[in-house]
């Protein structure tokens, strides 16, 4: 039987303002990748989590790259024990717009229960909960139950290339272990734990249309010059048929595992309500591929979703110009077979198709991860499941996951170790939107579940 982890539980409670404080200060750095104006930042917040680790009672070291440095840290006073990595990024998305948010979204701000900031769940507040349950483990009882490893890296949310070629070059040497704890995810609700087994892959596409040399005065040349904003809207329009959702790139769907009936039977006895939900995010209604419920949707089928284009005059006023140029970022998410070298190379393929004539196209993969799934047996997975229902009072469900965590698969193939997904955010978190949370609730109970985890991790 593992042991009694009631030590240090209280061991957590009492240093619940030391904790806050930490993470406070972490959510205060902008390390926001994509942009290389906050290199800088970046650089500031590794060394954070490099001290943090060390303050915790690991060994740790900042390792540089070609892009961002990763952070590992390590204590392995517990020979013959299994070994967990713990994986987390340490960068955010950007804030924009930056006109919602509540409070400057760099300044930590409690709301209730809430903790408002970029980065409070996607990613630092959840990976800050693994460091402090092993901080708090280590300073009660002076050693942890099993040997740790972490892994940070800076690069999540703008492609991961860096670990993606660490973790294969050092293939299973430094970061050897018996499973991957990864929490970068959400519950299903309050109280409702899950244990993710499906990750979704991403193909994610930058566009630009070329077509005249300098901008054109557009009562001169409207009706003679083909409008590059207009080829894009053409474009990105026919990737989705309007009616059915479906993705139009010819063989898209071809390698698409279908989903197994005891999925469609535990996805409908948590099925969504389509109509709360539409309130709740404001919408008249979902919306998505016929033929599938929303839970069905999400994490079990595959997108396609523009998030941005530019092009043409968008300010003040007017301006009747004809653009010489226009752009668009746009993604499909993919589900198991779906193979991200394929899928890229059908969107290339469909986009000259459709191209309208008197205009260049170019679409290019800026960068893509592979859809996942996760085998939910073993000791490891028991050992998770039945730490995450001491805690939270309820057994965790299987769910998939509609997002995508590009390293995850190449941990399992690297690393031939389970990957034990347990996110503790929640789903109205508003990740990736301004006012994105985390509730210290969930917090707290991350923190006292992988202390849990240890120790019966510690007892297999």
């Amino acid at each position: 039987m593992p042991p009694d982890t009631t030590d240090v539980y209280a061991a957590i409670e009492r240093r619940r303002d030391e904790f806050l404080d930490d993470l406070r200060q972490y959510l205060a750095i902008p390390s926001i990748s994509t942009d290389p104006a906050y290199a800088g930042e970046i650089a500031r917040c590794a060394a954070f989590v490099h001290d943090r680790l060390e303050a915790a009672g690991l060994s740790a070291r900042t390792i540089p790259t070609a892009g961002h440095p990763l952070v590992y840290g390590e204590w392995l006073g517990a020979p013959g024990k299994p070994t967990l990595l713990f994986y987390g990024h340490y960068d955010v998305q950007p804030p924009d717009p930056l006109d919602q948010w509540r409070h400057p979204p760099f300044e930590p701000t409690l709301e209730g229960e809430d903790l408002v900031a970029r980065g409070a769940t996607d990613d630092k507040g959840q990976s800050h909960a693994h460091l402090a349950a092993v901080a708090a483990m280590l300073a009660e009882r002076g050693s942890l139950p099993v040997n740790v490893k972490f892994l940070i890296e800076g690069e999540e949310e703008s492609g991961g290339h860096a670990i993606e070629t660490f973790v294969r070059e050092d293939a299973g040497r430094v970061l050897a272990c018996d499973a991957v704890v990864v929490s970068d995810s959400a519950m299903l609700g309050p109280g409702q734990p899950s244990l993710l087994y499906a990750l979704r892959g991403i193909a994610y596409f930058e566009i630009e249309v070329i077509g005249p040399r300098i901008d054109l005065h557009s009562g001169t040349f409207g009706g003679v010059v083909q409008n590059p904003l207009h080829a894009l809207a053409a474009i990105l329009a026919g990737f989705k048929d309007p009616d059915s959702g479906r993705v139009l790139v010819e063989g898209f769907y071809d390698d698409v595992r279908p989903l197994e009936a005891w999925e469609r039977e535990e996805m409908a006895a948590i099925a969504i309500d389509d109509a709360a939900m539409a309130a709740e995010l404001g919408v008249p209604e979902l919306a998505g591929e016929t033929g599938y419920a929303t839970r069905e949707r999400i994490g079990g089928r595959p997108t396609f979703d523009v998030h941005g284009w530019w092009g043409g005059y968008a300010g003040a006023g007017a301006k009747t110009v004809l653009p010489s140029r226009a752009g668009a970022k746009f993604s499909m998410r993919l589900v198991p077979d779906q193979d991200l070298t394929r899928v890229a190379d059908r969107v290339v393929r469909h986009v000259e198709r459709v191209a309208p004539r008197g205009v260049q196209v170019e679409a290019r993969l800026l960068h893509g991860a592979r859809p996942l799934l996760i085998d939910t047996e073993g000791p490891l997975i028991e050992a998770a499941a039945s730490a995450m229902e001491e805690v939270w009072g309820r057994r965790p469900v299987r769910v998939r996951e509609g997002g995508s965590i590009p390293v995850v698969s190449t941990f399992v193939d690297v690393l031939r170790a389970p990957v034990l997904l347990l996110g503790f955010g929640l789903p109205d978190d508003r990740l990736h939107a301004p006012n994105e949370k985390l509730d210290l609730r969930q917090y707290a109970g991350g923190i006292r579940s992988i202390a849990r985890l240890l120790d019966r991790v510690g007892a297999l």
